[in-house]
């Protein structure tokens, strides 16, 4: 006799064999599947042996093997692969079962998939999850988009799963339909590029002027006892405390280039396409990309050479100026990720809860911090918030932070250290604030050379003028 089983996990790799020893935990069944058959043998005999884990060797025995509605997750690389599987399992599955897709996939691949689904009368659910391996296995964030009636149909399973605040409430939600889920935890994982960057360059302005490993250990660790208490803060200094085989600090040892993956690209495609200055995301993209010309940076380093640089005098001053200034920053990163998330849910039609975002971000994924709760309460008092800044919370606290901010940058520039996401983060809120910028003599440049016309401050919005620049008159 078949065991039927509550839910269908294909995708055996780190994140999906936690993923099941989780759901294996709070109770659920799970048949498994993987194109490399082997590691179905050793993941059911291995670390699963004595649960609830069923082992199939094809995707006709996994279907065979689940309740109705039929519950399948995919969880592999993002790409064709998925479209793979999802066409082989919808010849086999019928109306009504639920396709999930919890890899990274870009958000229109989500938007796509799931108009095609419903045209079959079956539902997908595009599931972002984030918190590492650790998080798949006691309790990741997930933003789940799709289908609602697939969600319902999922909902307990996930929920249960997913990393509770405070022991209760569940860092999982329905975002919105179609790509929304995707697209959510994309702009989680923007922001998570930001606040790394930032912080590396925090480390790096305090490693230049003589603070020793001990001392940045020390520093981290009483940042994230107050407002910068985040996963990534209390992480960094664990780092700087780990040492190597032969006594050295390990992350000395590690070679300054740097990889990535698709999401913080996806996420300055999307702003460009929107026109959204995400300045702080980008400048991560970009300190990862120079990271590689690792040779050209030698190179180069020897034609300009750095002056000496003396040890700063007031220590104290200077961590408190680098706190103010990544405490800012990391505020902006933020404005700058709901703003794009408000222009994307107008553009696709989505109704997103920032609040309930905020919420799902504050346990379990790799941006999780304290300034999250700050951030659903705005968001509660206001859901149609424009812009973080606005709320007086954030409005009072970059008062506070603004002068270290400003000095944290003055000391960066005098010594040469390199800090793109701090100060780019600090143009954006000067550019934010500013009543004029200069871009009246731009629109005069392009329409010397183009003729692309402009606005007057003197006739109503939408009235545009065109000047012969070599004569007198419009």
């Amino acid at each position: 006799m078949m065991e039927n089983a509550d839910i269908g996990l294909i995708g055996l790799a780190v994140m999906g064999q936690n993923l099941v020893l989780n759901m294996c935990d709070h109770g659920f069944k799970v048949v498994v599947f993987n194109r490399t058959l082997s590691k179905v043998d050793l993941f059911v005999q291995g670390v699963a042996k004595n649960s609830h884990v069923i082992g199939t060797y094809s995707l006709i025995e996994l279907v065979a093997r689940l309740k109705r509605p039929r519950i399948v997750m995919i969880l592999i690389h993002a790409g064709g692969g998925v479209d793979d599987i999802i066409s082989e399992l919808v010849s086999l599955l019928e109306e009504g079962d639920l396709i999930i897709d919890g890899g990274n996939s870009h958000y229109l691949d989500s938007e796509r998939r799931c108009k095609s689904l419903e045209k079959k009368r079956m539902f997908f659910v595009g599931a972002g999850i984030s918190g590492g391996e650790q998080g798949a296995r006691y309790g990741p964030s997930i933003m789940v988009g799709g289908a609602l009636e697939g969600w319902r149909i999922v909902k307990p399973i996930l929920q249960s799963i997913a990393a509770k605040f405070e022991g209760e409430e569940p860092c999982c939600n329905y975002v919105g339909t179609r790509g929304a889920g995707h697209y959510v935890k994309m702009i989680h994982n923007g922001i998570e590029y930001g606040e790394m960057q930032m912080i590396c360059e925090a480390y790096h302005i305090l490693s230049s002027l003589c603070f020793s490993f001990d001392e940045i250990a020390h520093i981290f660790e009483t940042w994230n006892k107050g407002k910068l208490g985040s996963y990534l803060i209390e992480i960094t200094g664990k780092i700087f405390k780990h040492k190597d085989k032969d006594g050295t600090r390990l992350v000395e040892n590690i070679l300054d280039v740097a990889g990535q993956k698709e999401s913080g690209k996806w996420m300055e495609i999307d702003a460009f396409d929107l026109g959204i200055p995400a300045t702080v995301t980008g400048e991560a993209v970009f300190a990862r990309f120079l990271s590689t010309f690792k040779e050209q940076r030698v190179k180069l380093s020897r034609f300009f050479p750095k002056e000496n640089r003396s040890c700063i005098e007031d220590r104290e001053g200077l961590v408190e100026e680098i706190y103010q200034a990544l405490y800012a920053a990391k505020i902006i990163c933020y404005v700058q990720g709901f703003i794009l998330m408000q222009a994307a849910a107008k553009e696709m039609g989505w109704d997103l809860d920032y609040s309930s975002i905020a919420q799902i971000w504050r346990n379990g994924c790799i941006i999780r911090s304290a300034l999250l709760g700050e951030i659903k309460r705005a968001f509660d008092n206001n859901r149609h918030l424009e812009n973080l800044l606005l709320d007086d919370f954030f409005k009072d606290e970059i008062l506070q932070m603004e002068k270290g901010w400003r000095r944290a940058v003055v000391h960066a520039a005098e010594y040469r250290i390199p800090i793109p996401c701090l100060s780019s983060a600090l143009a954006f809120f000067d550019g934010c604030c500013s009543e004029k910028l200069p871009i009246n003599l731009l629109q005069a440049q392009r329409d010397f050379f183009g003729a692309h016309t402009y606005e007057r401050i003197d006739r109503p919005r939408g009235t545009f003028f065109h000047t012969h620049w070599g004569e007198q008159g419009s």
